[in-house]
């Protein structure tokens, strides 16, 4: 007799694999992996005072796990290539130049601040994947959304007890980065043939982490923290480095199924998570109503549509008919 365990249904794995590459699965495992890396970093870094050595870790320790599983026949993995390389190269200087300049924004700005530069980037890049790749403009329904997040985030800025004009400054560098590596990143995802998502998984980690090398071993502070480490502390790095590694997975797949502005909405929806944790545990956080207008701007990031291609969408004059949902149901 054969057993239910042994017996092969290949439409039961088809539709497995067909769920894996959804964009239902890649939104969630993105959103999941974006909150709950942001509490493990700040538990790393609480553990382990070296930042850097952290996000070293998390590059380096995901390009390592990927070879890892790749080499044990797991997955997939693109082997290093010199073309690939030079054409990932501006992925991992764009994403060191954000991070740094991310760093700068919440060092003289509080993170509400910070969040209303980042609620407003999908005005931008809408346009920008209007401009470079091929979209078309948002539907009437989605242009109402982006200046429902414009108003909220505005309404939001008359509450900033903190201003300073430096870390506005910085914010503002941050923005034009920011936009540059949705834009370009969506760019890569298009143009740069891989075997599989784990190779753009390995090459943005591999490239991002080479120059981090020097910023954590000349730091003698860093190295006395590295040298003192913990058993609870290095558990705390190495689960940074694992949230780290879903993290670039389902970044990347996010950004093969969604356009470059609706990845970016997503990601804003992702920040309501991090406003919520920040008004729990730190004093600089913004009054009710400066709250309630950060809301504002996610309730509207809800109903966004995504633009269609223009070579795929038909004309039509319904102007809503031909756009796909964020969110599919």
């Amino acid at each position: 007799m054969t057993s239910l365990s042994s017996t092969s249904d290949p439409s039961s794995s088809s539709g497995n694999q067909s769920f894996l590459s959804s964009t239902a699965f890649a939104v969630a495992g993105y959103m999941l992996c974006s909150a709950t890396l942001l509490i493990s970093n700040k538990y790393a870094v609480y553990k382990v005072a070296a930042p850097s050595f952290i996000l070293f870790s998390q590059l380096m320790g995901t390009a390592l796990v990927v070879k890892l599983f790749a080499f044990l026949g797991k997955i997939q993995c693109d082997p290093l290539e010199k073309e690939k390389s030079l054409k990932f190269l501006p992925v991992a200087l764009i994403f060191l130049a954000t991070i740094f300049s991310n760093m700068k924004s919440l060092q003289y700005a509080n993170v509400e601040t910070f969040m209303v530069f980042r609620f407003s980037t999908p005005l931008v890049v809408s346009i920008a994947d209007y401009l470079f790749l091929g979209r078309r403009l948002p539907s009437p329904r989605s242009w109402a959304c982006l200046f429902a997040l414009l108003v909220g985030a505005a309404g939001y800025a008359m509450t900033d007890s903190s201003f300073h004009v430096r870390g506005y400054t910085f914010c503002a560098i941050w923005y034009v980065i920011f936009c540059m590596d949705q834009i370009y990143l969506k760019h890569i995802t298009n143009t740069v043939k891989m075997e599989s998502n784990w190779g753009r998984v390995f090459y943005s980690n591999f490239l991002a982490s080479l120059p981090l090398v020097f910023t954590y071993i000349n730091d003698s502070d860093e190295i006395e923290a590295l040298r003192t480490i913990s058993f609870s502390a290095g558990m705390a790095v190495f689960l940074s480095v694992a949230l780290g590694v879903g993290m670039s997975y389902f970044a990347w797949l996010a950004r093969s199924l969604l356009s470059a502005a609706s990845f970016t909405v997503v990601g804003n929806v992702c920040k309501v998570l991090t406003i919520a944790i920040n008004v729990m545990l730190w004093d600089k956080h913004a009054s009710a109503f400066g709250i309630g207008c950060l809301m504002f701007c996610l309730t509207a990031a809800y109903f966004y549509q995504q633009a269609p291609m223009r070579s795929d969408a038909k004309d039509s004059d319904d102007g809503g008919q031909s756009t796909k949902s964020l969110l599919p149901k």
